[in-house]
């Protein structure tokens, strides 16, 4: 079941371009709901659209957050685009935030 926030959420998640992140809570603002990561997570967590790049939203201050559990994955799409990833967190995380 989608509902309308899930349609406007992965709208925005397919903007975020490549080499670029942004958070949960970036996420839900640019939908229109600030107070809505947790949500964003969770649809971020059931998405199965391979036209949406759920591996460019993170956690608040470039920590890696989940990925359907496979967090190698996610370090992996993100270092394929340019994305330095240390340990579980993005380096120079202000650089490749979008809107940052």
């Amino acid at each position: 079941m989608s509902t309308d926030f899930s349609c406007l959420v992965l709208s925005v998640v397919r903007r975020i371009p490549p080499g670029r992140v942004a958070t949960y809570g970036d996420v839900a603002e640019m939908a229109g709901h600030p107070r809505a990561s947790r949500a964003v997570g969770n649809i971020m967590r059931e998405c199965r659209d391979r036209d949406v790049p759920c591996h460019r939203v993170v956690g608040a201050g470039g920590a890696l957050g989940g990925y359907g559990g496979n967090l190698e994955l996610k370090r992996s799409l993100l270092r394929a685009e340019g994305i330095i990833v240390v340990g579980c967190r993005i380096r120079s995380f202000a650089a490749v935030r979008v809107g940052q």
